[in-house]
């Protein structure tokens, strides 16, 4: 798994404008739901998927929302498998009908 370089980063996240950059190595999304349950049920389907790829996203949930947080240890940065984790995780978002 090899690290993005800051021009692929930049381009890839011009893709995903929900997507925030927190530094050079982390991304973030903050996702809102209609009530609590929701945006749990929208984390057991984002660990579900996370588990299968084996690379899991820091969740948070805070009542209607729910932020992912994802990064690669070993590459120390951003990869492609991050990046194609995040638009699954908007795709779920999409069908999870906040």
């Amino acid at each position: 798994m090899e690290r993005l370089s800051e021009e692929q980063i930049v381009k890839e996240l011009e893709n995903l404008p929900d997507w925030k950059r927190l530094d050079e190595k982390w991304i973030e999304r903050r996702y809102k739901f209609k009530n609590y349950l929701a945006g749990v049920g929208f984390v057991d389907q984002v660990a579900a998927y996370a588990e299968s790829e084996h690379h899991h996203p820091f969740i948070s949930i805070d009542y209607k929302v729910v932020t992912l947080k994802i990064s690669s240890w070993q590459a120390k940065g951003l990869t492609d498998l991050d990046l194609e984790m995040v638009k699954h995780f908007d795709e779920l978002y999409e069908q999870a009908g906040k």
